[in-house]
Formats: C-alpha cells, sequence, structure tokens
C-alpha cells in the first residue's frame, strides 16, 4: 500500500516543548511506524504545492493527514484535488485537530466545532464496536495519562459506523473514532494526539492506526460511469413509436 503522511509540521519548528515530543515531526513519527508494513512518503504545508502533487495524490492509497494552528493556509485548489482523490477512493485518516481542516469540513459539510480544553487530564478511549477492523487487538479501552479534552456535542454528520468513544478526567466525552464513506472513499477520524504529547508514541493508539490506514484502502471498487448512457440491451419499439 502507498501511504502519504501530511503534517503542517509548523508547531515543532516553532515550540520547544512540541519539538522534545516529535524532533523529526508528528508526520515522520507516524511514517516511522507505518513504514514497517506499507510504503511511506510525508508531506508538509511548505513544500510546493503543500507536497500533495497530482503526481503524489494519484499514486496514494490512503492518506493520513494531521493540522491545527495553519488550515486557512492550505489552498483551495490541493484540497479540491484531495476531495476528488477521496471520492474516486483514495483512503483517508483524519488525525485530532484535523477535524477543523478544510478537507474534513468539506467532506462533511458540517462546521465540525466541538468544545476543547488543555488541562493534562486522563482520557479512557472506550472501544464500543469490537467487531470493527479498525478495533482489531485493541483491548476494552486505550488509557492514556495526558491528553488535550475534546466533548460533544461533536458538530458532524451521523458517522457511519462509531468505533471509540472517549472519557476524560473532568466528565466530558466524545465521539474519537468514527468512519464515514464519501463517493468510493471510506474516511476514519482519530481524535488522539495533540501535538505537546507523546500519544503517537503509544503502541495501541500506533495499531489502531495501523488498523484505519488497511481499512481506508479501497482498490477494487470499479470506475462507475456517470451522465448519458448507452442501453446494454436492444430497446424494442412499443406500441405507436416509429419503427
Amino acid at each position: 500500500m502507498n501511504i502519504t503522511v501530511w503534517n503542517e509540521f509548523r508547531h515543532e519548528q516553532e515550540n520547544e516543548q512540541v519539538r522534545a515530543v516529535y524532533p523529526q515531526g508528528i508526520h515522520e513519527t507516524i511514517a516511522r511506524f507505518l513504514s514497517t508494513e506499507h510504503d511511506v512518503t510525508t508531506a508538509t504545508l511548505d513544500e510546493p504545492e503543500h507536497g500533495l502533487t497530482e503526481a503524489v495524490l494519484a499514486q496514494t492509497d490512503v492518506l493520513v493527514w494531521w493540522g491545527h494552528k495553519a488550515h486557512d493556509e492550505v489552498n483551495d485548489d490541493i484540497v479540491a484535488c484531495v476531495h476528488q482523490r477521496v471520492l474516486d477512493g483514495m483512503g483517508l485518516i483524519v488525525l485530532h485537530s484535523g477535524h477543523f481542516s478544510k478537507i474534513f469540513k468539506s467532506l462533511m459539510g458540517t462546521s465540525c466545532d466541538l468544545k476543547w480544553r488543555e488541562a493534562d487530564e486522563k482520557e479512557r478511549l472506550w472501544v464500543v464496536d469490537p467487531t470493527h477492523p479498525i478495533a482489531s487487538n485493541i483491548p476494552s479501552y486505550i488509557e492514556l495519562e495526558k491528553e488535550e479534552m475534546y466533548g460533544e456535542h461533536f458538530d458532524i454528520p451521523a458517522p457511519d459506523e462509531t468505533v471509540f468513544i472517549s472519557w476524560f478526567e473532568g466528565g466530558e466525552v466524545f465521539r474519537s473514532g468514527a468512519t464515514f464513506k464519501r463517493g468510493n472513499g471510506k474516511i476514519f477520524y482519530f481524535r488522539p494526539g495533540h501535538e505537546s504529547y507523546p500519544t503517537y508514541y503509544n503502541e495501541q493508539i500506533q495499531q489502531v492506526i495501523r488498523n484505519g490506514v488497511k481499512w481506508a484502502q479501497n482498490t477494487q471498487t470499479p470506475k462507475h460511469q456517470y451522465g448519458n448512457a448507452q442501453p446494454l440491451e436492444v430497446i424494442k419499439p412499443k406500441h405507436g413509436d416509429k419503427a
């Protein structure tokens, strides 16, 4: 499978605390554990065309997206290209604050807004669909010692499937693992991963992302034809029709 991991790569360059956690960038950390099974490339915001050229997108089976502070800097033309690739069948994994990215909001058609709080609080991600492939080899819950809180209401369309629901120490809950289908493409939103916490080093979080990538891959769907179509069978003239 060909995977592209996209990241703004701004926090890691501007914030010493974040750089200490992810010295090579969040994208490189994710790429490292995915590359044990797949061909992985990375792309970042400040590269030409944000690293998401037509050629890169054409060969990408699954795109992993991490964004936070620079959503508005993503070029609308690039967003439109990614959107079309999803409709054509490319998988999309949206991580943490990618909920507010242009691409996720355009695919959802809603504000994707939510409550949030940074208070170093404990999070438990409960598996609510243990039969789902994304929950494969995951225990009943994943416990994170410290994470940023996201709370309901999460303004998204009703998910096709909800795989994880989070509980936070402060009392909130959140649909932290949700799937959607758009066109021929499959989308998995997975919440954990605030930039100042070592969440992407957690082996269970890594397993969820591995599972999500495998689930989102879609190389077997045929290309459908739209618009005016020629009949498959001979249409016989009806009574009163001119022969």
